[in-house]
């Protein structure tokens, strides 16, 4: 018999892809913040780079899992009902963090690859996306960079109305997302 009551958290696999995406985005920034400790064309921040691109492509593979989960699974409801308004703005948010997650490793490929750098992912090197041109590599990097900082106040954004509806709304939203037994 299947039960007409909602479940009250996502689905475990929703989870935790969830809290890894945080964890993988977390290390692709400070990966690439963390290079400038180290001197040009040093071992250190060449790793520092490689681990960046291949932590970003990480999140490009799991991203389309995680999308199919979100297509595929019933949403928990929010208990009780935010407001429309609350409720757009959170699927926007959302639309903008997957386009992020996709967008972002895509860019660092199509950079690399206009670049004519070899694109490693763990022991694999990918094929290249396009052509070697270096204008357009650097013309990418500026938009890829730009956006990149835009997502640390999404990111910003998205933990903050987690917070804000488990602390000042006192609702389920973030409940619905953490590990439970």
């Amino acid at each position: 018999m299947v039960s007409s009551t909602p479940e009250p958290h996502y689905a475990r696999l929703s989870i935790t892809l969830h809290w890894l995406m945080l964890v993988l985005l977390a290390a692709v920034y400070a990966c690439i913040e963390l290079r400038g400790l180290f001197p040009k064309d040093s071992a250190e921040r060449d790793l520092m780079k490689s681990l960046h691109f291949m932590l970003g492509l990480t999140v490009f593979v799991l991203v389309w899992l995680r999308l199919a989960m979100r297509l595929t699974r019933p949403t928990p409801p929010i208990v009780p009902k935010p407001p429309a308004w609350q409720t757009g703005l959170s699927h926007l948010v959302h639309v903008l963090l997957y386009l992020l997650m996709i967008g972002m490793p895509l860019a660092g490929w199509l950079i690399l690859s206009a670049a004519g750098k070899p694109i490693p992912f763990f022991g694999l090197e990918l094929p290249a996306l396009i052509g070697q041109d270096p204008d357009q590599a650097k013309f990418i990097k500026g938009w890829h960079e730009r956006i990149g900082t835009w997502g640390y106040w999404l990111i910003g954004l998205h933990a903050i109305a987690g917070l804000y509806h488990h602390y000042i709304r006192r609702d389920n939203t973030l409940l619905r997302m953490l590990p439970y037994k």
